[in-house]
């Protein structure tokens, strides 16, 4: 009998959990001011080209975004008050490891450098890297919290996953979050302004954030227009009633707060 009732219980309990989960998986989420879509803009490796062009063209319209900085660029030594002034007006330097290792098995990849090489590495070593990555952007910014983007979304250090043994490093890893309707990353290379608006026009609407990372902008490499670039903050500065733009970081403080 007592069996029966401990059986039961259970039943009870784990019912309730599944309906909890339930419950939590249909709320319907909302970004603040009751947005359905955000836009988490970054960039990636510390470049020339987004001191000249991507930061002031954000800043001209007072829209805040993500730049995934690697403390061994030339770039951030030469210029490193510009990257400060850039935290202290509210754009996030995030966390894209000092080297940018990148397993050079994988193709195209002639151009990582033999002691860059992720098929070489060991996850401690990713680990302290990061770690140390970490400590750089404190002493810029001041910051405690960070987020990561993964460099060339390799995951593998060696033949070992690596991403759920630094996680504890961050509030958050771009695009490889639980929840897919986060998840969503596109890395535009070439494209017009208008193909950059039409993708967003067009994002499946039960996606709740999109992720777009670029690299160089009107200069460097894997660059867009400068061109390009603007018409896509203008577009998105003239549509704010539709699209919520913050740092990566906020954006996922936000996620966290409605879970």
């Amino acid at each position: 009998m007592i069996f029966i009732i401990k059986t039961h219980l259970l039943f009870l309990a784990l019912l309730f959990s599944v309906s909890g989960i339930s419950q939590t998986q249909n709320k319907e989420f909302t970004w603040p001011e009751g947005h359905k879509l955000a836009v988490s803009l970054s960039y990636d490796d510390a470049l020339n080209s987004q001191l000249d062009h991507a930061i002031p063209e954000l800043d001209k319209h007072n829209l805040k975004a993500s730049f995934y900085v690697t403390p061994n660029s030339p770039v951030m030594n030469a210029r490193m008050e510009e990257w400060r002034a850039a935290a202290k007006n509210g754009h996030e330097l995030g966390n894209h490891s000092i080297y940018h290792p990148c397993s050079a098995s994988l193709p195209n990849r002639e151009w990582v450098q033999e002691h860059h090489d992720l098929d070489k590495y060991s996850v401690s070593q990713m680990i302290e890297e990061l770690t140390t990555a970490n400590t750089f952007l404190k002493a810029i910014d001041g910051k405690t919290e960070r987020t990561y983007t993964v460099p060339c979304d390799d995951l593998l250090v060696g033949d070992e996953e690596y991403l759920s043994k630094v996680n504890h490093l961050f509030t958050a890893i771009k695009g490889h979050g639980a929840d897919k309707r986060f998840s969503l990353i596109w890395v535009p290379i070439n494209s017009t302004g208008n193909e950059l608006i039409n993708y967003i026009k067009n994002i499946p609407p039960e996606t709740l954030l999109v992720n777009i990372i670029f690299h160089g902008v009107g200069g460097d490499y894997l660059a867009v227009s400068s061109k390009a670039h603007a018409e896509l903050i203008n577009f998105l500065a003239k549509d704010r009633g539709t699209y919520y733009v913050d740092s990566y970081i906020n954006l996922m403080k936000h996620v966290e707060k409605m879970e």
